[in-house]
């Protein structure tokens, strides 16, 4: 019989990220409503808002929100009709995924692509 190592994680963290093609370019160019998205992202996902900061990059948007479990981003080429998405979270009670979802409704998005990447450590 083989002995298998127990790992005992010290962070649990996980990392969705993406891309949105086709989403309406007038929600990609208004920050307020770009934030507002933020807001309720945190909201669906279980996140605590700490600080929200909009920039608008003409013709673009960047809103970046740091939650005390880690972040919410969205960057938008209206242009493009595209934005990138991050969604990152500390520990178990957040739903990256849920906030993730959302937004993508949120912009109309036509298509995207979502990614997952876990951020533990583990020791063992």
């Amino acid at each position: 019989m083989q002995a298998y190592a127990q790992h005992l994680k010290r962070v649990v963290g996980k990392h969705v990220y993406g891309e949105l093609y086709g989403c309406d370019p007038d929600l990609l160019s208004n920050p307020d409503y770009l934030a507002s998205v933020v807001v309720e992202a945190a909201k669906v996902g279980n996140f605590t808002i700490l600080d929200l900061k909009t920039w608008k990059i003409d013709p673009g948007v960047t809103v970046f929100a740091v939650v005390l479990e880690s972040h919410i981003s969205i960057h938008t080429w209206p242009e493009l009709s595209f934005a990138t998405v991050d969604v990152y979270t500390c520990g178990e009670k957040s739903d990256p995924e849920a906030a993730f979802s959302y937004i993508v409704r949120a912009l109309k998005a036509k298509r995207f692509t979502m990614r997952t990447s876990p951020r533990d450590y583990e020791e063992g």
